[in-house]
């Protein structure tokens, strides 16, 4: 079933889960929230697309396959969390460095990396259970 309220709704609604997904994730390293319920929050964005327009054009817009995002997240975590053993020091350790004039934590890496799986992951199993029902 098409509903052009809901499919009006999901376009103007995509947008603000998307920008609110990264403020939840940015805001995680000092507060409650993160990667994890980030990834989730964006997920749900397309996901209301995918029901309201379809998993043909959901696809469309994300222009990635998610499975690539999601083992892209996967490898982007791994590399923050064992940045660390390159100083020497213990696996998931803060370790700050500089890239292109702005300071980056290897935590912020990690989180990046565990919003991008969970991203893609869910997104995955919703576009594969979405085309076989």
């Amino acid at each position: 079933m098409k509903s052009l309220i809901l499919l009006t709704g999901a376009r103007f609604l995509v947008p603000l889960f998307l920008v609110f997904s990264l403020y939840v994730l940015l805001r995680g390293h000092n507060a409650p929230g993160g990667g994890f319920i980030g990834g989730l929050i964006a997920a749900c964005g397309f996901t209301l697309y995918a029901f309201a327009a379809g998993v043909e054009a959901a696809r469309k817009a994300l222009r990635i396959d998610p499975r690539t995002i999601g083992i892209l997240g996967l490898i982007c975590a791994l590399i923050g969390a064992f940045a660390s053993a390159f100083t020497g020091q213990e696996p998931f350790a803060g370790v700050w460095g500089e890239v292109w004039g702005y300071a980056v934590s290897s935590v912020l890496v990690f989180d990046i990396g565990v919003y991008l799986a969970v991203f893609g992951g869910m997104l995955t199993l919703i576009f594969a259970l979405e085309e076989t029902a």
